[in-house]
């Protein structure tokens, strides 16, 4: 069943994402060559309890730490560890925090020192095929809707789109109706109402869309060892509308990007 947000509830919502998206950016200050994973969540864990909330992630179904640190081949879910990051690796960060009542969950994939310019594209795509989404996210349209542009976007690239992992409804739990998958079919699905909260997450892979589930119970990789890009954002329809309640605003002022991608879909209420 699709909890409907009030303005007051989308209120509490957004500073919950914010708050993630404020983390997310103290990292990106922090993510370079020789820096462990397991140091980045523990950065995490101090920036987000001083704020006065809490991880989400830590101890959900039994995840062991504060954020799903996923570098390389991993898709999502990797659990941070005390191996030193190399130069040329990409970090899908992905952070959730319950705060006000409400969950915030946010990732971005990162550039650690020079990456291949055919991994540049693999992330540039896949964050454009974020946005593809999110203007689909229109009173009236359909959760396929959603689904068919970000799988468009990406296979005409010829990536492979994820079929095993998709986005969700986001609210007072981590994980509410509706799914959001990132392929489908345009005019399928649930009907987009004022109030609905999604968080929308193309996971895509630089090869096949396959992709292997590991022992751990978590870490997902990619079948043929390929990268894998993954990038997050929390987004309401509000008078009709997609807003965006995650940002990567505080990312771009630290790592020096000039970017205008978010503008169309902010609105202050």
């Amino acid at each position: 069943m699709i909890q409907l947000k009030t303005i007051e509830e989308l209120r509490l919502m957004k500073q919950s994402a914010r708050l993630v998206s404020q983390t997310l950016g103290m990292l990106a200050k922090e993510i370079k060559p020789g820096v462990t994973t397991i140091y980045l969540d523990k950065l995490a864990y101090d920036f987000i309890k001083d704020h006065g909330a809490e991880p989400a992630f830590l101890g959900y179904g039994g995840f062991p730490a504060s954020l799903c640190i996923s570098p390389n081949d991993q898709v999502v879910h990797g659990i941070p560890n005390a191996e030193p990051i190399k130069e040329g690796t990409i970090l899908s960060v992905d952070c959730g925090v319950f705060w006000n009542g409400f969950v915030g969950d946010h990732a971005y994939t990162f550039e650690v020192g020079e990456v291949s310019d055919e991994v540049k594209k693999l992330l540039r795509v896949t964050k454009e095929s974020l946005y593809k989404g999110i203007e689909q996210c229109v009173r009236g349209k359909r959760v396929g809707d959603i689904s068919n542009a970000i799988q468009k976007h990406c296979e005409k690239e010829g990536y492979g789109v994820v079929r095993e992992l998709v986005g969700h409804g986001v609210g007072r739990q981590m994980h509410e109706d509706p799914q959001v998958p990132n392929y489908g079919k345009p005019g399928s699905g649930k009907v987009l109402k004022d109030g609905i909260c999604l968080a929308i997450e193309p996971m895509i892979n630089l090869g096949t869309e396959k992709v292997k589930f590991h022992n751990d119970g978590w870490t997902v990789t990619t079948l043929d060892n390929q990268p894998s890009a993954h990038f997050e954002h929390d987004v309401c329809v509000y008078n009709g509308k997609p807003v965006l309640l995650s940002t990567y605003d505080y990312i771009y002022e630290a790592l020096g990007i000039r970017s205008d991608e978010e503008k169309a879909f902010q609105v202050d209420f």
